[in-house]
């Protein structure tokens, strides 16, 4: 399969093309300064000269207090650069994928978000990834959107991602206890993006690593005990001490209606998905 990899330069884009490549692909990895997804005419020459089999969009702005202070920018990356890959590839007969957020929620429910619930996005990032959902199905009848969250691994700049590091110095790390998501590994991310671009079934997928779900806290906690470091060294905090200018869903973890019926398994517990990454990073120093 001849794949091109928007965003490659991020944490998932760098584990799609690593996984891709594995797999025997000819992958085609773009970060920002190889193409700028917000800049239509370079998305279609580019995409029309490599002709893809698929079109794999990592692509984005996630700073979620930077977007709600830029809207125009947020709006631009997050919706109108999927807009531009999908008719891209639509010209190119091929399929696309991108890769949108547990934020299209606003968090109000006690349980698993799935398909059936309505997004009703509370901040500006929200907004923009749901709008980029939507017009990136109108462009393009061959897409698939994948939503996920609480998504950590090698490379990432994220709480999720840069927590072991701090754990495995000694040092205490403030860990919000009132916010719950489905925490996914990006390299299980990636394997099932690559599925799904096989599979080119359209549709909106939830994609997140198995199991009940977790706090910040407990994903810190958890990380703590893997590395057999005192629990202490996690100290829990309620979000609203945090003043941050963009609004979180208070739970945004996600189950899949439709995965299993296609023939997807159920991607590892988020605990594996730790157990994983820690054992890479002892691995390589990261």
């Amino acid at each position: 399969m001849r794949v091109l990899v928007a965003g490659a330069g991020g944490m998932v884009g760098r584990a799609v093309s690593e996984h891709c490549k594995a797999r025997g692909d000819e992958v085609l990895a773009y970060d920002h300064a190889g193409l700028d997804i917000t800049n239509t005419d370079a998305v279609e020459r580019e995409v029309n000269r490599v002709a893809p089999d698929a079109v794999i969009n990592c692509a984005a702005w996630t700073d979620v207090d930077a977007c709600e202070r830029d809207p125009a920018r947020s709006e631009a990356a997050n919706a109108a650069g999927p807009e531009n890959l999908a008719k891209a590839t639509r010209n190119a007969n091929g399929v696309f994928v991108t890769i949108s957020t547990d934020y299209v929620f606003d968090g109000a429910k006690d349980g698993f978000y799935t398909q059936h619930d309505e997004p009703r996005p509370t901040s500006i990032y929200g907004m923009s990834k749901l709008e980029g959902e939507r017009r990136s199905q109108l462009a393009n009848p061959r897409t698939i959107v994948v939503r996920s969250g609480f998504i950590f691994g090698h490379g990432g700049r994220n709480f999720l991602s840069t927590i072991a590091r701090a754990l495995s110095r000694g040092e205490q790390v403030r860990a919000i206890a009132d916010a719950w998501g489905t925490p996914t590994y990006s390299v299980h991310l990636a394997a099932r993006l690559r599925e799904l671009a096989q599979l080119d079934l359209p549709g909106v997928y939830h994609t997140v690593n198995a199991g009940a779900g977790a706090s910040y806290e407990e994903f810190a906690r958890t990380v703590a005990q893997q590395l057999d470091k005192d629990q202490s060294l996690v100290q829990g905090i309620l979000s609203s001490t945090l003043n941050r200018p963009a609004p979180r869903p208070r739970n945004s973890r996600l189950k899949c209606l439709i995965s299993e019926a296609r023939g997807l398994a159920p991607l590892p517990p988020w605990h594996t998905g730790i157990r994983e990454f820690l054992a890479w990073s002892q691995l390589t120093g990261g």
